[in-house]
């Protein structure tokens, strides 16, 4: 080829100046084509070039390489075939780089190609990683699965876009500084004009960070301070709203997450109350001097652990039925917000059961617990 387009030079007697240039021209020209040509074959290559580095180096350091390239490699593997070819059309424009203008002309295409290429990769990459490891770590930790998986999605497909325009600036080699200037006067401007939205935003991260509120829970919260308050069911928690099904009149709610974030939220849900029952059986019948001594000792007792209602503690004193002696039973009300903090309330009513017992022996009074603690579910009074 080199060889035919000398003798045509030689034919239109060109200088030799401009023959050169014609010629260099000519020949990464074609490479650079040959390079283009051969580009989707690379492609191809480039998933199994890949899958020998992870198998080298899970050789070299076990890490579970096959269930990786299983589950989040194969699946994308279009799209690592499209960014490999576009990948290697950029490296080979580099021969062109000496032709600013043609280099401006062609860079614009071939960096957008792959910018675009690599956004929707990490963009795949990143749904397979939230849906595989973010979801399961939710679903481990007792979560809901729901809006909030979709936000965070959305987070992330923003960054990647972000990397993306800088691939594109890099490429082209574009001031970043004077870009991000422009970026962020627009974003001012977008921030601006969409403020609304932007509040509801920062309101149902809040709502999800905070959780003063499930779906299916009760509150009563106050939107005027001129109305009654609004008590109801927890329908749904979107992303831009909370929807409230109220009691009295069956009707929907549906209130922005920013106004929800900034109210005073009453969970009646949460407000439990589990009663529990001790059984404590004295050999001996109790004067009441006695009863008042034990009364008072199990009193005290409760009042050094917190999330036990002292004012509803009550202490029953009766007869026992088969033998000689007197049963006192006990009614302790533990209140808590959560599962795991009613739990942490038992752990500590164990405490103070132990406590009891204890002082009780200080007084000689000798006692049998006949049945493990008891406890029932008791509603709050709304």
């Amino acid at each position: 080829m080199t060889d035919l387009l000398r003798i045509l030079l030689d034919t239109f007697q060109i200088n030799g100046d401009i023959r050169e240039f014609l010629v260099e021209l000519s020949i990464r020209l074609g490479l650079f084509l040959l390079g283009a040509v051969l580009s989707p074959l690379v492609g191809r290559a480039f998933p199994r070039l890949l899958w020998g580095l992870l198998r080298l180096a899970n050789r070299l350091v076990p890490l579970g390489i096959p269930p990786i390239y299983r589950d989040f490699i194969r699946p994308v593997r279009n799209a690592l075939i499209t960014t490999g070819t576009f990948a290697f059309i950029t490296l080979c424009s580099n021969l062109m780089r000496r032709y600013e203008n043609f280099y401006r002309f062609l860079g614009f295409f071939v960096y957008l190609a792959l910018a675009i290429s690599m956004g929707w990769l990490a963009s795949r990459l990143a749904q397979r990683v939230i849906r595989f490891y973010v979801v399961n770590l939710v679903q481990r930790l007792g979560g809901e699965v729901n809006e909030l998986v979709l936000i965070f999605e959305t987070l992330i497909n923003f960054v990647i876009i972000l990397f993306t325009i800088v691939i594109f600036a890099r490429g082209l080699q574009l001031n970043l500084v004077a870009l991000s200037a422009s970026i962020g006067i627009g974003g001012v401007g977008v921030a601006f004009a969409a403020k609304q939205g932007l509040e509801q935003l920062v309101g149902t991260i809040e709502l999800y960070l905070d959780r003063p509120y499930l779906p299916g829970e009760y509150v009563r919260v106050n939107f005027n301070p001129h109305n009654d308050d609004v008590y109801g069911r927890i329908e749904s928690i979107g992303i831009r709203s909370t929807k409230i099904r109220t009691v009295a009149r069956n009707t929907v709610y549906i209130v922005p997450n920013s106004v929800m974030a900034s109210k005073a939220i009453e969970n009646i849900t949460r407000g439990k109350k589990v009663m529990a029952m001790l059984f404590l059986d004295f050999s001996q019948s109790l004067e009441q001097a006695e009863e008042a001594l034990v009364q008072q000792t199990i009193l005290e007792s409760v009042d050094g652990f917190g999330g036990i209602d002292k004012a509803s503690t009550r202490v029953r004193f009766v007869p026992l039925e088969d033998r000689p002696g007197t049963r006192a039973r006990v009614n302790f009300f533990i209140m808590g917000s959560s599962e795991d903090s009613l739990s942490l309330r038992k752990l500590l009513l164990d405490l103070a059961n132990e406590e009891v017992a204890k002082r009780l022996m200080t007084y000689n009074l000798r006692f049998t617990m006949p049945e493990p603690m008891v406890y029932i579910d008791s509603p709050m009074t709304i």
